[in-house]
């Protein structure tokens, strides 16, 4: 059985608010989280990610009540990451209404948060997110120098970590993580098209359903994503400010043959 693909907005929220830039930088509003929430779930979105862009204490005070108000609106999946760190991490938005909860930055510096979260909650649970940005002359030197090509990042993709990305998916596909969101930081804000040669080689690598983010510009940039590898396709920018509608989406990736919900 064909599995059809997902089609998911992303919201990046900082301090209640939806904002969005290129690259991480240039941030500008972009709405109220909960209308634009109510709105996806209305136009057909098959889930929703929000993603807590500073993650403070007082941040994650913010996020939870932006959970709490978005999950009574729609029903639809929702995952929520930033600043997700521990066990009681998830089980504070698991109860404010997610369904699943992303992890980044935590399983880079402590790779055994994945499994103590997928045995408490289950992998279905977690979703792996993966920042990912092309190694260039550049680069320091480190282990992803030598590998795939394209290195693991922090910080909005400012920090390089020497983790070679592939490598990476391997190792959190071993250690329990239930899904990956492989974001291309070269791509992201760019609306050039997605990062064919990264999707491809995070297929290569791992079995895990795999979401496709960074560098949405037109509806025919998805299908493409989807041949290369993509279970789901994720996009920002481009919906908030009415580029295109899920619909749209929906209707390209169907006259490419691809099964859509």
């Amino acid at each position: 059985m064909t599995l059809a693909v997902r089609v998911i907005p992303c919201l990046d929220v900082d301090a209640g608010r939806v904002v969005k830039g290129v690259n991480f930088r240039g941030l500008r509003d972009a709405g109220d989280p909960v209308e634009l929430a109510a709105r996806y779930g209305a136009d057909g979105a098959d889930e929703l990610t929000f993603l807590d862009v500073t993650a403070s204490s007082g941040g994650r005070d913010t996020m939870i009540d932006v959970v709490r108000a978005a999950a009574e609106q729609i029903f639809i999946p929702l995952t929520v990451g930033g600043g997700v760190r521990t066990p009681e991490d998830v089980d504070q938005l698991l109860r404010a209404g997610a369904d699943k909860c992303g992890v980044n930055t935590a399983a880079i510096a402590r790779p055994e948060v994945i499994p103590e979260i997928a045995r408490r909650f289950g992998n279905q649970v977690l979703v792996l997110s993966i920042d990912a940005r092309r190694v260039t002359d550049d680069t320091p030197e480190g282990t992803a120098r030598a590998g795939s090509g394209f290195e693991v990042t922090t910080h909005g993709g400012r920090r390089g970590t020497g983790i070679d990305a592939i490598a990476w998916i391997r190792e959190v596909t071993d250690r329990g993580a239930g899904e990956i969101l492989l974001n291309s930081m070269d791509a992201d804000g760019t609306k050039d098209g997605f990062d064919l040669e990264l999707i491809g080689l995070a297929r290569e690598a791992t079995n895990l359903p795999l979401i496709a983010s960074g560098g949405a510009g037109a509806p025919e940039h998805f299908a493409p994503a989807v041949r290369a590898g993509a279970d789901a396709v994720l996009a920002a920018s481009v919906f908030h400010f009415g580029q295109m509608t899920i619909t749209e989406v929906k209707q390209a990736l169907a006259a490419e043959g691809i099964t859509v919900r």
